[in-house]
């Protein structure tokens, strides 16, 4: 049987009181929207709108958890650690789920494309996730949208589903709305085939042949550009 663990994701679990609310004030998508059947797609921001990490938010019935790459899972729980202040909300690991994919179905917050996702225990290794991930011209993690480096727009976040313009305040709130209000978002980051990383290479994928890269929207020559990006840009 084919795997399907990610096993560069994590989870992180918050519950206590009002963990909602305590989101909702700090990240840019609206928790209002997150169901049982519809994860969310997310970002947490410096106060200038630049991406500091993003993650796919899941309902588990008064809980909230976090899927996040694993490298920054300790990083994430201490950012959200350090705007919890005094709120009873307990923010842990969950070793006992996992992230699974499979490049069939559709539950993928972004993307239709990407393929289903769910959680549930740990399993055997999923192959084949970062080639379909990038061949779709999606990226994710601080070692390709950057870390306090691109600002959440420029992730392609309003086309993948990853901002709300409505929900009110958030940490990077006010720049984000901004560029969206002005459709001033000049640098994009995109996926391009590359035997060698350049000069605009954020991350370079030898196996795969491909890099992501932060370009100006008038210099995407070569670059992958899907349907949902092209209509973007249009």
């Amino acid at each position: 049987m084919t795997g399907t663990t990610l096993t560069d994701r994590a989870l992180l679990r918050l519950s206590g009181d009002d963990v909602r609310g305590f989101l909702q004030g700090l990240v840019t998508n609206d928790l209002a929207l997150l169901t049982p059947e519809r994860p969310l797609w997310a970002g947490l921001l410096t106060a200038q709108g630049k991406a500091l990490f993003d993650f796919i938010l899941w309902e588990d019935g008064e809980d909230v958890l976090i899927d996040c790459e694993a490298e920054q899972a300790e990083p994430l729980m201490r950012r959200l650690m350090l705007y919890r202040l005094r709120r009873q909300i307990a923010i842990a690991p969950d070793d006992a789920l996992a992230v699974h994919w499979s490049a069939e179905g559709d539950s993928d917050p972004r993307l239709a494309a990407l393929g289903g996702r769910w959680l549930a225990p740990p399993g055997e290794h999923a192959e084949g996730w970062l080639a379909h991930r990038l061949s779709l011209g999606v990226t994710e993690g601080v070692a390709e949208l950057g870390s306090d480096k691109t600002l959440w727009l420029e992730c392609n976040a309003a086309e993948l589903g990853g901002v709300s313009f409505g929900k009110g305040c958030y940490v990077g709130q006010e720049n984000t709305a901004r560029m969206n209000w002005r459709q001033k978002v000049n640098r994009r980051l995109v996926v391009v085939p590359a035997e060698a990383p350049g000069p605009r290479t954020r991350i370079h994928y030898p196996a795969l042949g491909l890099a992501v890269e932060h370009r100006r929207t008038d210099d995407l020559d070569g670059a992958i550009i899907p349907a949902w990006l092209a209509a973007a840009l249009a």
